[in-house]
């Protein structure tokens, strides 16, 4: 096990290639973490933060947390489900957003109800053989890694299971969604029971969601009549409380409070309205709450 002066080392999985690959070191990087510039490095030691970055296959970071072997992991929450192992979501990311649907030759298939007894192909066995147990439903699942679009055509199956984004695949392979939803998925952090205790395990949350907070927020500053910092304040609460500050000029106050980035604009219009004036938005890269 890797030493430091302050201790044993945080152990942490990261993806080592497609698109959770890039979005989770751009979050670790804005987090302050040194990330590889070689993609065919796989592992890169940050001793001044006390951290042990492992780049491994997107699939396999659940079983290698949930073992014991690693500390904390960024992966899809379909691969965590799949996976089987003992690790545990512990923050969703934001990033990595698909949808798990059935699919069959389009026409063919309407509710779930046509599954039983028919062959399913998918590259997420447990997933799809859990969503069947919960509703009782029987029918033989097939492991196939990668594309699955073409085992209808092919006769290995009467249906599949897969990540569906716009849905042009399916429809190039004359295939068709029906049915629920399986799953909605996206990047999670993962741990395991135990892990929490390690000395570094809060400061890496707490960095993480400090970056994911300041994504979603952004610092508005105004001017406005003290007459009307009620209504104002009503309207921009913060996230504990705002700061209101006196101006040189009589009657009037300083705001400044975070504010979530979706619906800032109108924001600013129903302030002006108010009769609030200096109405400034800045960037939040980092924040501790």
């Amino acid at each position: 096990m890797t030493q430091t002066t302050h201790g044993t080392l945080l152990r942490v999985a990261v993806p080592n290639k497609g698109a959770l690959s890039v979005a989770a070191s751009e979050i670790l990087k804005e987090s302050g973490y040194r990330q590889r510039r070689d993609s065919k490095e796989l592992a890169l030691t940050d001793a001044e933060n006390g951290v042990e970055f492992f780049y491994l296959r997107p699939r396999d970071i659940a079983l290698y947390v949930g073992s014991g072997t690693l500390d904390i992991g960024i992966t899809g929450r379909d691969l965590l489900l799949d996976s089987g192992a003992s690790a545990k979501e512990i923050r969703d990311l934001g990033f990595g957003q698909s949808r798990f649907h059935f699919a069959g030759p389009a026409g063919r298939y309407s509710s779930l109800d046509d599954l039983a007894g028919k062959r399913i192909a998918t590259s997420y066995t447990g997933v799809v053989e859990a969503f069947l147990a919960e509703r009782g439903i029987e029918a033989e699942v097939i492991r196939l890694d990668g594309a699955v679009e073409t085992s209808i055509q092919l006769g290995v199956a009467d249906v599949i299971a897969d990540v569906v984004e716009t849905g042009s695949t399916l429809r190039a392979a004359g295939l068709a969604t029906f049915g629920e939803e399986i799953l909605r998925s996206s990047a999670v952090m993962v741990t395991r029971d135990g892990a929490e205790s390690h000395p570094g395990f809060e400061v890496f949350r707490r960095r993480v969601e400090g970056v994911l907070v300041a994504r979603s927020y952004v610092m508005m500053d105004y001017d406005i009549r003290s007459e009307q910092v009620q209504a104002a304040v009503a309207l921009t609460p913060g996230i504990e409380s705002p700061t209101v500050s006196p101006l040189h000029r009589e009657g009037w106050v300083a705001v400044r409070a975070m504010v979530p980035r979706d619906g800032s604009q109108r924001l600013m219009d129903e302030l002006y309205d108010l009769g609030a004036r200096g109405i400034l938005l800045t960037e939040i890269n980092a924040c501790r709450l």
